[in-house]
């Protein structure tokens, strides 16, 4: 670890000497000086992390002179001020010129070394601050954008030419290529990074919501304004709007939008003060705007103000290329949060990846990466870890019935395999299907990915609790061994998946379920997995 350096400034011997040997005890470098001239050529050559300064010093500079000067060469340096002639106006006039304590003498060598190891840890937090900031806007934002495509690139270096300009930029593209992520490029890698990045999706709301959402409102201004709010463009002041799914705004949004563009400034709801703002607009759609254009669904001088700058990202089926990258991303991002180790994905489920079109785009490799390393068991994302009709390869969703004829082929494979039991064991004959086999699981019914997430775990664990009761031949206390659980906890799981309405006896098959489609079942020993992928 560094020793920090103390920079003691006093013009008496006895004061420099004492605090010198007491902080070298306490392991600190120490740095004295008896005027303001020593002490600057001492900071110019040596790196200062704190500094000890006396008021009144020798010659014609004051401690309080040396104070500002030091400050101004180093604005983030912890300043203490000791002195035997305080008053409240010093004591002010040091604090406004950036001291951070202010103490009398005879000093207490224990208080001031609780002052000076506090002022070092706040100082150097705000440094560790400073740089993870700095970390976080050139990793996160610059290298999310993993690409090894020329198209990409392309895009990403003229981005780079304009960043640093107010120009507005329009980002097309289809849903889940990665709109919001170039947004977010341009603003923290720009020189508005500093400033808010303020997003608002104006599909997502009515029109009078989104006025208000946009532009603020007043106390009054309508039934339920109960007080002021401000509005997406005044907190934006200084920074980034962001401005999604533009294409689906209304006509009358639009024409108040561009007088706002037009005059950098705007009223909120209900009032009547011109509040003027600094912003500059990053615009997204999913839909063709020139096609609007053409049928007069879209203002041309609006699209005029905010496609100084345009870009069209090209779909993922477009960049396959990068599918391996954006992959082995999503994997370590979702092994992390769950505590996992996964060292790579199997050739045959790449291949699929590589070959599925990806209607959903980056948004869709997501979801099935973040459902893929949830339910992986291994070391290695394998074929029954990935979910059936995500990346199957097939290049297009699955039909809106699936649900419906997935359960209808479960409920008709487990009547089939209930056929089939012997009637002298009530187990299911070993020829008979695996009635946890013929379903599927769709993410698509879910909102976000937590409810996926939330969804697959209990899906799976249904899925495995079902399969091992029936290797078991209905035997509970069996099933529970092998899924390494009591038999009390097995009992309970069955209670909450509802696989004991039907008052399932020890021996029998379980009940058909009427919970959701299921997830391909682990293969008994001795028997080839299917060729399908599940959920």
């Amino acid at each position: 670890m560094k020793t920090a350096t103390i920079l003691i400034v006093d013009d008496e011997e006895g004061i420099r000497h004492g605090l010198s040997r007491f902080f070298e005890r306490e392991g600190y470098a120490v740095e004295s000086a008896e005027d303001a001239v020593h002490a600057e050529t001492i900071f110019e050559s040596r790196k200062i992390d704190i500094a000890i300064l006396d008021l009144r010093l020798k010659g014609p500079v004051s401690g309080l002179d040396l104070l500002v000067r030091l400050k101004r060469e180093d604005s983030d340096l912890p300043v203490i001020i000791i002195t035997g002639y305080g008053s409240i106006e010093s004591a002010i006039e040091a604090m406004k010129h950036g001291a951070l304590d202010y103490i009398l003498k005879p000093v207490d060598n224990e208080a001031l070394l609780v002052l000076v190891r506090r002022n070092l840890e706040v100082a150097q937090l705000r440094r560790d601050n400073r740089y993870l900031k700095k970390e976080l806007y050139q990793k996160e934002y610059q290298r999310q954008i993993i690409t090894k495509t020329p198209a990409i690139l392309d895009i990403i270096a003229r981005l780079d030419s304009v960043k640093d300009s107010p120009a507005p930029v329009l980002v097309m593209g289809e849903s889940g290529a990665g709109k919001e992520v170039f947004a977010r490029y341009i603003h923290f890698t720009g020189n508005r990074s500093a400033g808010p990045f303020v997003s608002i999706n104006c599909a997502a709301l009515s029109e009078d919501l989104l006025l208000s959402e946009l532009f603020g409102h007043e106390k009054g201004a309508f039934t339920g304004a109960i007080e002021r709010k401000t509005g997406k463009f005044e907190l934006a002041h200084g920074g980034t709007l962001f401005l999604d799914e533009i294409g689906d705004m209304s006509p009358a949004i639009q024409a108040k939008l561009l007088r706002v563009l037009e005059e950098n400034s705007f009223e909120r709801v209900g009032g009547t003060k011109r509040i003027s703002v600094d912003i500059r607009i990053v615009a997204a759609t999913n839909h063709d705007l020139h096609e609007l254009l053409r049928t007069e669904k879209f203002r041309s001088d609006l699209y005029y103000r905010i496609a100084t700058v345009e870009i069209n990202l090209p779909p993922l089926r477009q960049r396959a290329q990068d599918i391996p990258y954006l992959a082995e991303f999503f994997i370590n991002l979702y092994a992390e949060r769950y505590h996992k180790r996964i060292d790579g994905i199997s050739p045959a489920v790449m291949q699929r990846w590589l070959s599925y079109e990806w209607p959903g785009n980056i948004r869709e490799l997501q979801n099935v990466i973040h459902q893929a390393v949830l339910l992986c068991t291994g070391n290695r994302i394998e074929i029954d870890t990935v979910l059936a009709g995500c990346g199957s390869g097939e290049g297009q969703r699955a039909p809106e019935n699936s649900f419906r004829e997935a359960r209808t082929a479960t409920e008709s494979s487990v009547r089939a395999t209930q056929s089939e039991v012997a009637p002298d064991q009530g187990v299911p004959h070993p020829a008979g299907p695996d009635p946890v086999r013929s379903a599927s699981f769709q993410p698509g019914r879910y909102t976000s990915l937590k409810e996926v997430a939330e969804a697959a775990a209990a899906f799976y664990e249904r899925q495995r609790i079902e399969s091992e009761f029936v290797l078991a031949k209905g035997n509970k206390s069996q099933t529970a061994r092998a899924l390494g659980i009591t038999r009390k906890t097995l009992m309970e799981k069955m209670r909450k998946y509802s696989l004991m309405q039907s008052g399932p006896k020890e021996g029998t098959a379980p009940p058909s379920p009427a919970y959701e489609p299921k997830v391909i079942a682990r293969p008994r020993k001795g028997a080839e997995p299917r060729g399908g992928s599940t959920c």
